[in-house]
């Protein structure tokens, strides 16, 4: 199959545009949830990552743009949640800080975490720091075993993993009501033409927590699975084995149109760590920046300077938003239906 390049990234002429397939533009609906990427550096590197994190990123948060999240964390009531990620989100500038002005305008807090960070020089004390905020940690962990993680993630991540979440359990996670502990599953990066959706959640959250409990005397809240959007390293990865256009068609192809009403991007904005705003993350790091009615952008000095948050009445769509529709679909909290 031939690919074309367009604006919002490689797409494919035998690919139905999103918005010709909804039949109509997606709405945006009330802000609700605020998605902080606070930049790109890591201490691991991920072959799934759409972000394309890493120990060699340097990209993070500057004093001013943390500064301004804060004025608009404060500013906007109808921010229920704050959900912050990157890269590692617990080493970048600006978390505690958030974190702390989040939780005393009493917004729920997620960090999306690798637990691996826990073990890092500088970083001990980050999960001792969670529960006393009541973070909601929402914790990577693509299988319950170890083969399959480290060959996602590096060697010994499994191991780490583990511990980690052990550490969390003592300090209440998992089993506290106020100390949400969650896992996300990602399935394997495809390596042939014989593509599958993602697993059942329910079904495989049961798995997770018989195995997890047997082995390691682990608990946890919910399981999120999550359908690897092809963008970052996993497009890279589909490129390079001409499965890119195919695994498109295959999302296409079980587009699922009771998904979009829950649809994440509906009702959050995704601020990256320059200041720019987005509809969601995905769109982010494909740098498909959220529009008003005019086709300006936005910045945070824009939304400061507005009346209120919902001035996006459109959702910028493009092929790789078939992922989030495709069978129950899915989004950074796991299946919508």
């Amino acid at each position: 199959m031939t690919q074309t390049r367009v604006m919002d990234g490689i797409s494919d002429s035998s690919v139905t545009p999103f918005k010709k397939k909804l039949g109509s533009q997606l709405a945006k609906n009330k802000i609700s949830v605020l998605q902080i990427n606070l930049g790109k550096r890591c201490n691991l590197a991920c072959t799934h990552c759409h972000v394309e994190a890493g120990p060699k990123r340097t990209e993070e948060l500057s004093p001013e743009i943390c500064h301004q999240l804060i004025e608009l964390i404060y500013k906007f009531p109808q921010i229920k949640i704050v959900d912050l990620t990157g890269g590692a989100p617990e080493m970048l500038y600006g978390f505690k800080p958030i974190v702390e002005a989040a939780r005393h305008a009493d917004k729920q807090v997620i960090v999306r975490s690798n637990l691996t960070i826990y073990f890092e020089e500088g970083f001990q004390d980050i999960p001792e720091y969670c529960a006393k905020h009541q973070l909601k940690i929402v914790a990577s962990l693509p299988c319950y075993l170890q083969d399959n993680v480290d060959k996602m993630r590096g060697t010994g991540v499994y191991e780490r993993s583990i511990l980690a979440l052990q550490w969390l359990n003592k300090l209440g996670y998992g089993q506290k009501p106020n100390l949400i502990l969650d896992l996300v599953y990602n399935p394997p990066i495809p390596k042939t033409a014989q593509f599958s959706l993602t697993a059942n959640q329910i079904k495989l959250e049961q798995d997770y927590k018989k195995f997890l409990k047997e082995h390691f005397n682990i608990d946890f809240n919910n399981l999120f699975t999550i359908t690897n959007l092809p963008i970052g390293r996993t497009k890279l990865h589909l490129d390079r084995q001409n499965l890119y256009a195919p695994y498109l068609k295959f999302l296409e192809s079980n587009f699922n149109g009771s998904t979009t009403e829950y649809l994440m991007c509906r009702n959050e904005l995704s601020i990256d760590y320059l200041g720019n705003v987005y509809d969601c993350d995905f769109n982010q790091m494909e740098n498909l920046p959220a529009k008003l009615k005019g086709g300006e952008t936005l910045t945070v000095t824009k939304l400061l300077a507005a009346v209120n948050l919902d001035s996006i009445d459109e959702v910028q769509t493009a092929p790789y938003c078939y992922g989030c529709t495709a069978g129950s679909g899915s989004s950074c909290g796991g299946a919508l239906l």
